[in-house]
């Protein structure tokens, strides 16, 4: 099964720490450069505007764009926006995405689903890697 954390794949090498992704609790690393608990989050984060009509790519693209901006790790399917980075940093980004419609003056919804999982980073990836291999190593073992 492949490691939860990478120093390869953190966003910064002193953030890695050892994890498990069984334990219930893990320890939270602290950031070097901020002192403060890096809380790891993946987060979805979907933004649109209420009353602009049938099609609202338009809008909902500039809240993309506010997203890839942040340069935090994002990627976006036909539903959400995927992002990873600290707590705090994701949060800011789903504000300022949200703000970017609102300040224009159209009711804007936020939808935000978050996974906090302190000790853990590269999730964005690992993720779905792990949900594969599981499936492959279940398909396997009904076919012996």
């Amino acid at each position: 099964m492949p490691r939860a954390t990478d120093a390869a794949n953190a966003p910064d090498a002193a953030l890695a720490t050892a994890t498990d992704r069984f334990a219930v609790k893990q320890e939270v690393p602290i950031d070097p450069k901020t002192g403060k608990p890096y809380l790891n989050t993946v987060a979805a984060i979907q933004v649109s505007v209420t009353g602009a009509g049938a099609e609202v790519s338009p809008y909902v693209s500039q809240a993309i764009e506010v997203i890839r901006d942040s340069g935090l790790p994002q990627e976006t399917n036909a539903l959400f926006t995927d992002v990873e980075g600290d707590l705090d940093d994701v949060l800011h980004v789903a504000g300022e995405a949200a703000k970017k419609l609102a300040e224009q003056g159209y009711r804007t919804s936020l939808v935000l689903h978050m996974d906090i999982r302190p000790g853990f980073t590269g999730q964005l990836t690992e993720k779905p890697k792990l949900a594969d291999q599981l499936i492959a190593d279940r398909k396997a073992a009904a076919a012996q």
